[in-house]
């Protein structure tokens, strides 16, 4: 930090809860830090074991020379760009907390948005026999657990090619009380699965879709520290979605759903992957928040 960091506390000018606050603001706003003000929140509660809220309903009270020293240490994290979900090691997604570690990519907003489609397609009465959904990729396990929370009579499968992933994976779903309902296993895409002898319903991934020289210019709460497996989806950035689209067929049954988070640009060349690889539907994309093509749902013909 720089020379006018916070010092011990002193009877005329004690650091209080809001002071600090601004103080780190300002600081992180100086570092062009993206998100100052709820980075210093996060941050703040994280080190006084409090509630955002509680931060504003204690503005006045001061901090002890121990939740000084706490503090600070995180502020020097958060100034190297680390990202505030790794330093406090939780992300909400779908209303629900993640435990994240750096062997995972941290849940994104956007990826709501594959959950949603997800949900849309599969069946909202237990009417018949339950569905099988497999997740490839699944990192925090963020996006089967969601489905898992919203809908429990189905069976649920996750993979990733990480074993620490799987351990952060199989931590949140003890965590939310869901790993009854979850098979996870190891492997790259398809690689452990028998050509068609598991039939699934419905096929989920956020894959890595990033070209591989956009990695390196993405922020630096990005590109020094979530796991480049994660993100860098080769010269092109298609490599994986290629990948799943070709080989997904094998592990669908007729009718099923193949259902893929893609980069916001690549709307063109998945359609034509789709094409070329033949027998699905026509391709359907779907908005996210921002307005940005960020899905794709397939179809396998009957």
């Amino acid at each position: 930090m720089h020379k006018s960091s916070p010092k011990v506390q002193t009877r005329e000018s004690p650091w209080t809860i809001l002071k600090l606050l601004r103080w780190t603001t300002s600081y992180f706003e100086s570092q062009k830090i993206e998100g100052s003000r709820a980075s210093a929140e996060i941050l703040l509660a994280r080190a006084l074991n409090l509630n955002r809220i509680d931060l504003y309903l204690r503005h006045d009270q001061p901090l002890s020379l121990q939740e000084l020293a706490r503090f600070k240490l995180l502020i020097k994290r958060r100034a190297k760009r680390e990202p505030v979900a790794y330093i406090v090691g939780q992300k909400e997604f779908w209303s629900m907390d993640f435990t994240v570690t750096a062997d995972v990519l941290i849940p994104r907003p956007e990826t709501e948005c594959l959950v949603e489609q997800a949900l849309l397609h599969m069946p909202r009465e237990n009417s018949g026999p339950p569905w099988k959904i497999l997740e490839l990729g699944t990192g925090s396990g963020a996006i089967v657990l969601a489905l898992a929370s919203q809908i429990g009579w189905n069976r649920y499968f996750a993979s990733d090619l990480s074993p620490n992933a799987l351990k952060v994976a199989k931590s949140n779903a003890k965590s939310h009380h869901l790993s009854d309902r979850i098979c996870f296993f190891s492997g790259n895409w398809f690689d452990p699965l028998k050509k068609n002898l598991h039939q699934f319903d419905l096929i989920i991934s956020n894959p890595p879709y990033v070209q591989t020289r956009i990695v390196e210019t993405l922020a630096p709460e990005i590109s020094s520290y979530e796991p480049r497996i994660a993100l860098d989806g080769g010269k092109d950035g298609l490599n994986s979605l290629r990948i799943i689209i070709d080989q997904a067929q094998d592990s669908l049954k007729s009718g099923g759903f193949l259902i893929l988070e893609i980069g916001y640009d690549q709307r063109i060349e998945v359609e034509n992957i789709a094409l070329n690889k033949g027998g699905y539907k026509p391709a359907r994309f779907v908005k996210d928040y921002g307005g940005f093509d960020r899905v794709v749902v397939l179809q396998k013909q009957c």
